[in-house]
């Protein structure tokens, strides 16, 4: 291995790692960070692999360390309908390029978190037909984009959960989304055998990245951890335009 990519594989773990702790603290997962930083270094359908065996890895972290703050009524709405939309989104990878997608997605978030931030008091009622719609939407995108944390983000900072029952009723969610789309992606071929050395860096930066982020949490109160939330969103709304125009 050249020093240069030496340099390219500790810069991907670093960023892989603040992609995971900043995926912790909001509450949505790494993939909104994750997504568009893995494609500085690889092409999308390897990015699509390596997210979801991330999530997975990290989202199973997340389960073990928030195992007593799970919502599980709103998991089982949420859930179904995440894990069948992201299915379907993944199976699309394989057929579809949508052009746009990024584009889409990055003005959905920086509108609605501008909205949020404008509107703190607002919520959305935990009701069926509320969680159905967002976990649809988040599993689809999740499924064709690699990323849909930040849409069930925004329906469950809505909910107004307390934090750690946040954190952990998202990463039960997302753990099933993760499973389901990630055979897809590997039954396909998105990952290289040549890559596969990478699942163990995947797995200290998913665990290392989950607990540090577990030990900031601790330190913020509710209402920071909501701004934290909605500026991390409007964040990755902004990169996911730049990248979109680049």
């Amino acid at each position: 291995m050249t020093d240069t990519n030496y340099f390219e594989f500790f810069l991907f773990f670093f960023l892989t790692l603040l992609a995971e702790i900043l995926g912790t603290i909001g509450g949505f997962g790494s993939s909104l960070f994750f997504v568009p930083l893995g494609q500085f270094f690889f092409d999308f359908q390897t990015v699509l692999a390596l997210t979801g065996l991330l999530h997975v890895f990290s989202n199973t972290s997340k389960i073990l360390l928030f195992r007593k703050t799970i919502d599980w009524k709103i998991v089982i709405w949420l859930g179904i309908t995440s894990i069948l939309f992201a299915t379907g989104g993944a199976l699309l990878t394989n057929v579809i390029d949508f052009h746009y997608t990024s584009l889409i997605l990055g003005l959905f978030l920086i509108c609605f978190s501008i909205f949020f931030f404008l509107n703190p008091k607002f919520s959305i009622q935990a009701s069926l037909r509320n969680s159905v719609v967002g976990g649809s939407v988040a599993g689809f995108l999740a499924g064709f984009i690699g990323t849909g944390g930040a849409i069930r983000g925004l329906a469950l900072a809505s909910f107004n959960l307390e934090k750690s029952f946040f954190v952990g009723t998202s990463a039960m969610i997302d753990f099933g989304v993760d499973v389901s789309r990630t055979i897809i992606y590997l039954n396909h071929d998105y990952l290289q055998w040549s890559m596969l050395w990478y699942i163990p860096l995947l797995l200290v930066a998913a665990i290392g990245g989950s607990y540090l982020g577990k030990q900031v949490l601790k330190k913020i109160n509710q209402e920071t951890f909501r701004k934290v939330t909605l500026v991390l969103i409007l964040l990755t709304g902004i990169s996911l335009i730049v990248e979109h125009l680049q």
